[in-house]
């Protein structure tokens, strides 16, 4: 079996390529659609980003590991899958002001096709009693760069993996580690994720993290509607309860639109697995989304269908808990228990439907695993839900 292998980052050994191109062809003929291009971005809030241009024959897409590892854009020949940020991106960390006192300074990086939420925290910003900022929007892992990198295909069978392991330490504080690797075969229109979180510490540690997954136009469209096998809905906040009823469907852009927020319980297999599609309102295209509900069983569905020029988009997102606030999803039990130097692993696939059959069948596969009509509940509940005087979810 030839397997052959390329480091394009490794901090500690002060490796680093700044441009390159990897050839599946050099692994052998099975991989031979496969190529991966490295640059290093220039100008603007692009300064001194590393991108990686993935393609794999009609599906392609951009791998950001100065952006902890994350997916900005995916293509299907022509058609984009993403979505349209304000924002010009890819924004490198530096200027993304995580620590400013509103808390959201997240939200001048965000972008991306598919952003990780953590490590520490993953939801709502969080202040102390004096009004400090604990914990910003979302986390810090987005926001960090990439130690390693490195590229691994296997001639045989034309498996590629991008194995990326991104930290976040702070002396006396949390020690935290993710290992990603972003995987794929030949003619696969998607990939899939697998990462570990590692605790460094020899200390018992906590974490969380959630995949905020993004669309918007041309896939989200006026009737576009998510199809999951919902057992629970819950509206976030008392706007969302206004329109629980129609949790799994998508309004056409509409300036200065609220943004809402439900949050689910899905069912799954024997095993856990289970999986969601995002179809247009013609049915045909769409992405599915597969995971396990043993290891992500918090799902939130964001709607800020606004002016597109605004940001029209959608965030589908499994997670270990639900984005409210660190304190209020700690006290609920959901994060992730982690003893002394242990790991958790967690996996999720990426799946585009380029044609009106692919969406029927995905649909199907997602009704197979429906156990009934799903409990809608009316208002927030708190068990779910924070108040809405505690900061904002998204």
């Amino acid at each position: 079996m030839n397997v052959k292998s390329w480091t394009l980052v490794d901090a500690a050994a002060r490796v680093f390529v700044d441009e390159c191109v990897v050839d599946g062809r050099e692994a052998g003929p099975a991989a031979s659609g496969i190529r991966i291009e490295k640059r290093r971005l220039r100008g603007g809030l692009n300064e001194a980003v590393d991108e990686l241009l993935v393609q794999n024959g009609a599906f392609r897409f951009t791998l950001i590991p100065t952006r902890g590892m994350g997916v900005r854009k995916a293509w299907h020949g022509d058609r984009e899958i993403g979505w349209k940020s304000p924002v010009a991106g890819p924004v490198h960390p530096c200027f993304v002001p995580l620590a400013e006192p509103s808390g959201l300074g997240w939200l001048d990086g965000f972008d991306e096709l598919l952003v990780r939420c953590g490590l520490e925290s993953n939801g709502s910003p969080e202040f102390d009693d004096d009004g400090r900022l604990k914990f910003p929007l979302h986390g810090r892992i987005a926001n960090k760069p990439a130690q390693r990198v490195d590229v691994t295909i296997d001639g045989a069978t034309g498996e590629t993996v991008i194995a990326g392991r991104v930290d976040e330490c702070r002396f006396h504080f949390t020690k935290l580690r993710l290992h990603s690797e972003i995987r794929f075969r030949p003619g696969e229109t998607g990939f899939r994720i697998v990462d570990g979180i590692e605790n460094l510490s020899a200390s018992p540690a906590e974490a969380q993290l959630l995949y905020h997954v993004n669309f918007g136009v041309p896939l989200l469209d006026a009737g576009s509607r998510i199809v999951a096998p919902a057992r629970v809905v819950v509206p976030r906040t008392d706007g969302a309860a206004d329109a629980v009823r129609s949790w799994d469907r998508y309004l056409g852009e509409q300036a200065a639109f609220p943004e809402q927020v439900f949050f689910l319980e899905l069912a799954g297999d024997a095993a856990g697995g289970t999986r969601t599609l995002l179809k247009n309102a013609r049915a045909t295209e769409g992405v599915s989304l597969f995971f396990n509900v043993r290891e992500l069983p918090c799902f939130t569905i964001w709607k800020n269908t606004t002016a597109v020029v605004d940001g029209y988009v959608t965030g589908i997102e499994p997670g270990t808990n639900y984005p409210n606030s660190r304190s209020f999803e700690g006290r609920r039990g959901r994060v992730v228990r982690l003893a002394g130097r242990a790991r958790a692993d967690f996996h999720l696939g990426f799946e585009y439907h380029a044609d009106s059959a692919s969406v029927a069948a995905a649909e199907r596969a997602v009704e197979a695993l429906r156990s009934g009509e799903p409990r809608i509940l009316d208002r927030p509940e708190p068990t779910y839900c924070e108040s809405e005087s505690s900061g904002r979810s998204e």
